[in-house]
């Protein structure tokens, strides 16, 4: 039997598709929703814009999460993390607004979401925000 079912692809629409940037996550579903472990997703290659300047601000975007019933589909999170490229934001809030947006389509026991932005004019600032619906999920994948 193949762990990944036929039924497990019915929300799937970019994967194998033309890539271009989307604010779209897709998931699938966790078929361990039962187990706590912890999934990693780590970017160096992030970029947004500085909402006053429009300089490009360059960050490495990590998201730890515990699965609930979904789990994010990879590559709209990637095409997702691009439509970021061209939009001006404080790094306070696109980390929080990732944060936010994943925990709207997966609802996961824990979500956290590090920005650590790249030095500008000396300062290196670094967002964590963090979502916990699960004390004890979170607590047991640290």
């Amino acid at each position: 039997m193949s762990l990944t079912q036929p039924e497990d692809l019915s929300d799937i629409t970019m994967l194998g598709r033309k890539a271009e940037p989307s604010k779209h996550l897709e998931a699938f579903p966790n078929r361990t929703p039962g187990r706590y472990y912890l999934v990693r997703l780590e970017t160096s290659e992030f970029t947004c814009l500085c909402p006053v300047t429009g300089q490009p601000d360059f960050a490495t975007i990590t998201v730890e999460y515990v699965p609930d019933k979904k789990i994010v589909e990879s590559k709209s999170y990637k095409l997702y993390l691009w439509s970021y490229r061209d939009e001006g934001a404080f790094h306070e809030h696109v980390t929080n607004k990732i944060l936010d947006d994943l925990v709207a389509v997966l609802d996961p026991h824990y979500c956290k979401v590090i920005g650590a932005f790249n030095i500008r004019g000396g300062i290196t600032i670094t967002v964590e925000a963090e979502h916990v619906k699960t004390p004890e999920a979170k607590a047991a994948v640290r």
